[in-house]
């Protein structure tokens, strides 16, 4: 499929028709950071705007699947996004929690292993992590460090860097986002699993996914083996770019939009 930049309605509108004219096969799928809310410099003070909950409470009326892809943990996401009816893959796919349920149901590839992460975290030197600006969000079997706003931000993600190699060493498996360093039990998990999981459901052959980062690519991948299987006749990858991007996300998105708002708007043109 050919990419093409946005540029109004024209750019991608003949790409979602399909998902407008038969909503109820339709799946609607969006990362939330920097997809769905603005990238602010602290994760715990994103905020999803007012018009895009609107957007997805009206499309979760109408699509057969509405669902938020999260680096955050399930219920972190639902609590930031505020609504019920759309399903949440937390933890990058490593948990799901489905509309109506209240508790997340964990990858069982965590077995024994949910806590590698937290124990290796530990084991750094608290005061050395703060002295270079990284700061450490923990996520369950996830274990994040930031660096967004440290005095010097190269110097942290250098030091980033040493982490993420004595990590693999240890037999974890680092992933690395928009100025954070994701450190995961190897196996399971992964935004492909997740959207793999959530389309698993019968009745769905058109979705979309939107994302901002590298994470999203495997989503996209996923996407694009399940219409050449053909479980999807109608499968879209929307790129929210930036100037933190990789350059990877154009390039292997179908189309691209500038920010939150560029796909706030595909959004709100989906649930007219």
């Amino acid at each position: 499929m050919s990419r093409e930049t946005e540029t109004g309605e024209a750019a991608w509108g003949d790409l979602l028709a399909p998902l407008r004219e038969d909503p109820g096969r339709a799946a609607v799928l969006t990362d939330v950071d920097g997809t769905l809310a603005p990238i602010v410099e602290r994760a715990e003070d994103v905020r999803v705007p007012e018009e895009a909950r609107r957007a997805l409470a009206a499309l979760s009326g109408r699509c057969g699947l509405v669902g938020c892809v999260s680096g955050r943990q399930a219920l972190k996401a639902r609590e930031l996004v505020g609504l019920d009816g759309v399903a949440y893959a937390g933890n990058h796919g490593l948990e799901l929690l489905l509309p109506g349920e209240d508790a997340p149901a964990p990858d069982p590839s965590l077995d024994g292993r949910e806590g590698d992460a937290a124990e290796f975290v530990a084991g750094l030197d608290a005061g050395q992590l703060a002295a270079v600006g990284l700061r450490g969000e923990d996520k369950g079997p996830i274990q994040a460090l930031h660096w967004r706003g440290a005095e010097d931000e190269a110097r942290a993600q250098s030091r980033a860097g040493e982490i993420a190699i004595a990590a693999g060493k240890a037999g974890l498996k680092p992933h690395w986002g928009r100025k954070v360093l994701e450190l995961r039990p190897a196996g399971g998990g992964g935004k492909d699993s997740a959207v793999g999981s959530l389309l698993a459901g019968d009745g769905l052959d058109c979705a979309v996914y939107a994302g901002d980062d590298r994470t999203d690519l495997d989503a996209f991948r996923r996407l694009r083996e399940l219409r050449e299987a053909g479980e999807l006749r109608t499968a879209v990858c929307v790129g929210i770019v930036s100037p933190e991007a990789p350059a990877e996300l154009a390039e292997e998105s179908d189309v691209t939009v500038e920010g939150p708002q560029g796909w706030l708007r595909i959004l709100e043109w989906l649930a007219e």
